[in-house]
C-alpha cells in the first residue's frame, strides 16, 4: 500500500490535502479520488511503473473525495469507479484490490453513502471520513449526516478490531479502540452540553452553538451548528427534545 497525498492543502483537509491510498498488483487500485490536481496524478502514474489503473474505490461522495475522478479517467479511461452511482457498493462485497482483497462495510452517519473498506489479511482498514487523527469529524446534518448512524459505525468497526485505520486525512491511526472510544465519549459529552444549554433557555441551533462553543472561527462556524443541529436530530429522534418553529426543547419527564 502507497498513501499518496491529494495535493489539496486546506484547513479541512490538512497540511498535504486528502489522502489516497494505491495498492499495486494484479488489480492496481485507488482508494479514493483526490480533487484532480495534476501534481497528484503524476504521482499515481509514477507509483504504478508502467502499470494501468484499474480501479477506484471510493469512500463517499464529498467533493474532496470524488472530485478527481473525471481527471482520473482522462488518464485511465478503462478504470472502474466503484461506489459512485451506477455501481454502488454492496455491505459484505469483497472486491479484488492490488494482490488481495478487500470487503466492503457501508458505515453511514458522516455521509449515508460512506463506505470503509477492509483488508481481512493485514486488517487495515481504509476508513475514509469515519476518523482522523487530531479532530472529530463533522456529521453534516444538514447534507444527509446522521449521527445517531455514524455512533453505530464507530461501534461497528470498533467492534472489528482493524489493526489500523488508514483515513482520508492526516497520518495512520494505530490505536484504532483508543480513538474510537475518544470519539464515542466526546459524542456524549456534547450532547449532554446541548441538553444542558437547552435546559438552560437556549432554544435554536444559533444561540445553541453560541453557548456551547467559545472563540470559534467564522470559517467553522457552519460546521459547529450542523453538528449541535445532528444532535438535536438524534435527541429528537429518540423522544427528547421536540422541535417547533425552529425551535427546540426538552421533553419533561411527567
Amino acid at each position: 500500500m502507497l498513501r499518496i497525498p491529494a495535493e489539496n492543502p486546506s484547513p479541512w483537509t490538512g497540511p498535504e490535502g486528502n489522502n489516497t491510498y494505491l495498492l499495486p498488483g494484479a488489480v492496481p487500485t485507488l482508494v479514493d479520488a483526490g480533487v484532480g490536481v495534476a501534481a497528484h496524478l503524476d504521482a499515481v502514474s509514477r507509483a504504478l511503473g508502467g502499470s494501468r489503473l484499474a480501479r477506484v474505490l471510493i469512500t463517499h461522495s464529498h467533493p474532496d473525495h470524488v472530485g478527481g475522478v473525471p481527471a482520473l479517467l482522462e488518464r485511465w479511461p478503462e478504470a472502474g469507479i466503484r461506489n459512485l452511482a451506477p455501481d454502488r457498493c454492496r455491505d459484505g462485497e469483497v472486491i479484488a484490490a492490488g494482490d488481495g482483497r478487500l470487503v466492503a462495510l457501508h458505515t453511514p452517519g458522516h455521509a449515508p453513502d460512506h463506505f470503509c473498506f477492509f483488508d481481512e489479511e493485514s486488517r487495515d482498514l481504509y476508513c475514509g471520513d469515519l476518523a482522523r487523527r487530531g479532530g472529530t469529524i463533522v456529521v453534516p446534518a444538514s447534507k444527509g449526516g446522521n449521527l445517531a448512524e455514524y455512533l453505530g459505525s464507530l461501534r461497528r468497526v470498533r467492534d472489528l478490531a482493524p489493526a489500523r485505520l488508514l483515513p482520508g486525512h492526516g497520518p495512520v491511526i494505530e490505536d484504532v479502540a483508543e480513538l474510537i472510544d475518544e470519539y464515542l465519549k466526546h459524542r456524549a459529552e456534547r450532547e449532554q452540553q446541548v441538553l444542558e444549554a437547552l435546559a438552560s433557555g437556549s432554544e435554536t441551533v444559533d444561540s445553541l452553538v453560541d453557548r456551547i462553543y467559545t472563540g470559534l472561527h467564522p470559517s467553522v462556524v457552519p460546521a459547529a451548528a450542523d453538528s449541535v443541529l445532528a444532535h438535536l436530530i438524534k435527541l429528537r429522534d429518540e423522544g427528547r427534545v421536540v422541535e417547533g418553529d425552529g425551535r427546540w426543547t426538552v421533553v419533561r419527564s411527567p
